[in-house]
């Protein structure tokens, strides 16, 4: 993305018209959030940018790690793009789509008729499910897999 400068100081600006001193986090302006004394000096900026690409890739490793394993992996994963998003403009734009489908999935499934499939859905579910415990229990019974009695 050219941003039209190498400046420190100045901040980029979405080609949708979303710009700084906006209203909320949609209408905020992309770029670097790095305090203006780091943004002034440019080795001090990228010794910054480095960190944070560091510690966020160290998130979202972790968050990859979660993944099989018992853990939040997505959550963390989304973590580590938000901290990646603090500097980097191709962060922010990801995390920005992140939201917007995220609204639209929520949406969706607010809507009446997906909740009354979903429950229809569930309810036909846990009846075939109960019916299939019932057909084994009636032909094998409940049997612990250890002998209490004779001990």
């Amino acid at each position: 993305m050219n941003t039209g400068s190498d400046e420190p100081g100045e901040v980029a600006v979405a080609s949708d018209g979303t710009g700084p001193g906006g209203q909320g986090e949609q209408d905020r302006g992309l770029g670097s959030r790095a305090p203006e004394f780091i943004k002034a000096r440019r080795a001090l900026h990228l010794s910054w940018q480095v960190g944070v690409f560091i510690i966020g890739l160290a998130v979202v490793v972790a968050g990859i790690i979660m993944l099989p394993l018992p853990g939040p992996g997505w959550v963390v994963i989304f973590g580590g793009m938000a901290i990646w998003a603090t500097e980097f403009v191709w962060a922010q734009l990801v995390l920005r789509w992140t939201k917007r489908k995220v609204t639209e999935a929520a949406q969706r499934a607010l809507d009446p008729e997906v909740r009354r499939r979903n429950i229809i859905l569930s309810s036909v579910g846990l009846v075939i499910v109960g019916v299939l415990v019932g057909v084994y229990l009636w032909k094998f019974g409940i049997v612990m897999p250890w002998k209490i009695k004779d001990q």
